[in-house]
């Protein structure tokens, strides 16, 4: 029956075991060991018997799993253990018949007749080992040091000939070099390490090779020739890996020679680019390997770690230049719009006073487009163009390089979607700087066409007016006030400029013009300028008129302040026309209903009067001021929901006659009558203390 549809009772048990218990019943239920029988043996009768009861028991084993070799060499170590040896022998034959390539076999073999000191047996053996597998080196490793343990040199050297023959690892090969230094032959262990490196020509041969001639041989000039053929005789790909360089520079660092490790040091620095400026290409960087991006990164850790214990300052700078260096070229490969960290890799190449070296940088830097057409992209971009003219100007002092740094940035910049005035009244500056006027004033008007901004027009007109050019800058006015007839910083400026010159009725007739355009952005401050202007001129009438023209088009209570302190002045009416204007102005605002406007007139007023008045017109003033008085009405929200009561001041005037003076007196009573209570409370509470 199928159980595919079944559904498994997935609840919990209702008696839940712990694994420390399941643990605990395990070993309580364990079965105690049996121990063997010990058999002892009494006479040669009973050791036979127990040697035929063994052997048979061995010859079963093997009979059921004939090709387990373990089984033999059991069976053969009982054997030897016995002292049968020829037995022992003739099992291992048997064994080699049913598996003569098994290398562990015949290992097994030769060191049974070593343990026995059956020297030749053993060597007979070992020959046959290598002679049937040629490539297992551990034969051969025990052959050569069964005869060197022997004593047999020359047969060793044999050995090891026929050996190298095969052309075995590196191991085989230095084994054979050392064996040849222990017996004093360093001339023969040399022409073997040659040899070798023949064999083998990579770097690792090399380098073994160098170590073996520095620690071993200690042949230091040996091992610096033999560092320096592995750079120069080996193919590129070999030679160019960084354990060469590393090797070869600690070499000469152990030795005292920290002049060669550091040119071995810096060559490596250069010839693999470790923190080059202009780093590993995309492909390079996919050719290495993981082992040898390691291998790099220690070498040039070692390089700084080298400079620092044994170079000078400048050398310590070099390295610590050359890391950020790299560190920046990771982050800008990285993310090339990342435009801070070009700003900081210009810096660092900067300070560090190499011109082509920064050139390069800002040029791969400005190479960097944004992405999009919007200018807030474009706002750090910029920047690097400034920077670059900047350097250009202020370090190399080369304007003219400069000049076509400017140029080619306006080129640069989508002027239809947006421009900057900044790049364009600093390239006009630096015309300027090089006494170029002709060529200022075209970029400036260039400028004026294709940006139009209020910036570039002030610039060009503080240009003009420093160079005396009144007539230019009034046609630079003229164009500005086409552009952007409601700006009243343009008109005041323009005004000024007239006045500076002498010209009154110019001056004149431009703030009229001013004054009757239909949209100003700040027309309080025409209007005030052109006041100012007309009582600094002493017309006392004109100013007058402007202030009532003022009037007709606004009551702010600003302007009646000012137009009442003018009437004051020494070219006003006097204080009488002054205090009339206040009158006046006080009765308007009192009809608009503006409370906090009539409490800034009677403030300026009642300064006024203090200033030019005597006692009874500021009691008069005083008179009128208002009390102010806290109340409470309901907070609303746009759709009139109500949001809750606030606490608001409100002013109220003597001489309201309206329903709030009511409310007032009320309230005057109501605060008079709480005060009468209190003091009444406090004298209740002072007569039940003398009680």
């Amino acid at each position: 029956m199928s159980r595919a549809g079944q559904v498994k009772n997935r609840a919990p048990a209702p008696i839940q075991i712990s694994a420390e218990q399941i643990l605990r019943e395990a070993a309580d239920r364990q079965e105690q060991h049996v121990l063997e029988p010990v058999t002892k043996i009494h006479d040669a009768e009973e050791f036979q018997s127990h040697l035929r009861d063994r052997r048979k028991h061995f010859e079963d084993n093997i009979r059921y799993r004939r090709e387990h070799m373990g089984n033999w060499v059991k069976y053969a170590r009982f054997e030897e253990d016995n002292k049968e040896f020829e037995r022992a022998r003739s099992i291992f034959e048997r064994a080699l018949e049913v598996d003569h390539r098994s290398s562990e076999l015949w290992l097994r073999y030769a060191e049974f007749e070593m343990r026995n000191e059956f020297i030749n047996h053993a060597r007979n053996v070992l020959d046959r080992a290598v002679q049937i597998l040629p490539r297992v080196d551990f034969l051969w490793y025990k052959y050569v040091y069964m005869e060197e343990l022997v004593s047999d040199l020359a047969k060793c050297r044999s050995v090891f000939e026929r050996w190298m023959k095969w052309m075995p690892d590196d191991n085989a090969w230095l084994s054979y070099a050392r064996f040849e230094t222990r017996c004093g032959q360093l001339d023969r262990a040399e022409a073997i390490m040659r040899r070798y490196v023949n064999a083998y020509p990579c770097a690792r041969a090399f380098l073994r090779f160098a170590k073996w001639a520095e620690f071993e041989a200690k042949n230091v000039e040996l091992a610096r020739t033999i560092f320096e053929a592995a750079l120069t005789e080996l193919e590129p790909e070999e030679s160019r890996q960084a354990r060469v360089f590393k090797q070869f520079s600690s070499f000469e660092e152990r030795h005292g020679e920290y002049e060669r490790a550091r040119v071995i040091y810096r060559h490596a620095v250069k010839l693999l680019k470790l923190g080059d400026a202009g780093g590993l290409s995309p492909e390079e960087e996919a050719e290495l390997t993981d082992y040898e991006k390691s291998k790099r990164e220690e070498l040039y850790k070692a390089y700084v770690a080298f400079e620092k214990k044994h170079g000078d300052r400048e050398g310590i700078e070099d390295v610590i230049l050359t890391k950020q260096r790299a560190e920046y070229n990771k982050r800008l490969t990285d993310d090339p719009l990342d435009y801070d960290g070009w700003f900081e890799y210009a810096k660092l190449e900067e300070e560090n006073g190499d011109p082509s070296a920064v050139r390069d940088v800002y040029e791969r830097a400005v190479s960097n487009l944004p992405p999009t057409k919007e200018k807030d992209h474009w706002r750090r971009y910029i920047y690097l163009w400034i920077y670059y003219a900047l350097y250009e100007e202020l370090t190399l002092n080369d304007l003219e390089r400069a000049s076509q740094v400017y140029e080619t940035c306006l080129s640069v910049i989508p002027h239809s979607e947006f421009s900057f005035s900044k790049i364009w009244i600093n390239a006009a500056k630096l015309h300027v700087r090089r006494r170029d006027l002709q060529s200022a004033r075209k970029l400036l008007g260039k400028a004026i066409g294709m940006c139009g901004k209020e910036k570039i027009f002030t610039e060009y007109i503080a240009l003009e007016l420093a160079l005396g050019e009144v007539d230019r800058c009034r046609n630079l006015y003229t164009n500005y006030l086409k552009q952007m007839p409601h700006n009243c910083q343009a008109w005041s400026k323009y005004a000024e400029l007239e006045k500076s010159v002498g010209e009154t009725e110019r001056c004149r007739a431009i703030f009229e013009l001013a004054v009757a355009q239909e949209a100003l952005d700040m027309p309080e401050m025409l209007w005030k300028g052109y006041i100012d202007f007309e009582i600094e001129e002493g017309e006392a009438e004109n100013a007058r008129k402007l202030y009532e023209r003022l009037l007709e088009r606004t009551g702010h209570v600003k302007v009646w302040i000012s137009f009442a302190q003018f009437e004051g002045t020494e070219i006003g009416k006097g204080v009488d026309a002054a205090r009339a204007i206040f009158e006046k102005a006080y009765n308007q605002l009192k009809e608009q209903e503006l409370k906090e406007e009539r409490v800034l007139l009677l403030d300026a007023w009642r300064v006024f009067e203090k200033a030019k008045g005597d006692a009874s017109s500021v009691a008069a003033v005083e008179a009128k001021m208002p009390r102010r008085v806290k109340r409470k009405r309901m907070r609303t929200d746009e759709t009139g929901a109500e949001l809750g009561w606030e606490e608001i001041f409100d002013y109220h005037f003597p001489d309201d006659q309206d329903a709030a003076a009511g409310n007032l007196k009320i309230l005057e009573m109501a605060a008079k009558w709480k005060k009468e209570h209190e003091s009444d409370e406090s004298d209740d509470s002072d007569s039940d203390e003398e009680d």
